[in-house]
């Protein structure tokens, strides 16, 4: 029998962008946009929808079964202000197992220089196949990715 544990952690990170907070919103709200960063980063082939609304839903699957994993992430959009906030909640599996359980708010804070983006997330990280501080680390990678996107568009296409 699998022995079973549901840890709960929360954390916070953040980063201060030299983009606009209409040109950050963008690059979470467009799916084309979004999975210049947000796909896998080898380039591998990711089966991704994107439905940018309240009530809408976002999902991400990439991998085949390996030791390594099959991944897939599944959010739902619960509130929205454009160029201020997105709170969601999401799901991920590996290899069709349940690891997590989350709830995410990124906030957008105009700068005199850009945007300072803060993203809280809660999880519930279960049966020991994923741990906060993984998480935290993929989140900080994920926000170096959004960076380095918005840094490589040519001047009026990242907004």
């Amino acid at each position: 029998m699998t022995e079973r544990s549901a840890a709960h952690a929360t954390f916070t990170v953040e980063r201060d962008l030299a983009f606009a907070p209409a040109t950050v919103f963008r690059a979470f709200s467009d799916a084309e946009a979004k999975l210049r960063w947000f796909g896998p980063p080898d380039g591998a082939p990711m089966d991704y929808a994107l439905d940018f609304r309240v009530g809408g839903r976002e999902h991400a699957g990439a991998g085949e079964p390996t030791s390594e994993g099959s991944f897939t992430f599944d959010a739902v959009y619960h509130d929205i202000v454009p160029g201020e906030r997105i709170v969601y909640t999401y799901g991920m599996t590996m290899n069709g197992r349940p690891i997590s359980a989350s709830v995410a708010t990124i906030v957008l804070v105009p700068t005199a220089t850009g945007t300072h983006v803060r993203l809280t997330e809660q999880g519930v990280f279960l049966d020991g196949l994923d741990q906060n501080a993984a998480r935290e680390r993929g989140t900080n990678e994920l926000l170096d990715a959004l960076a380095a996107s918005l840094a490589a568009q040519p001047a009026g296409v990242a907004g």
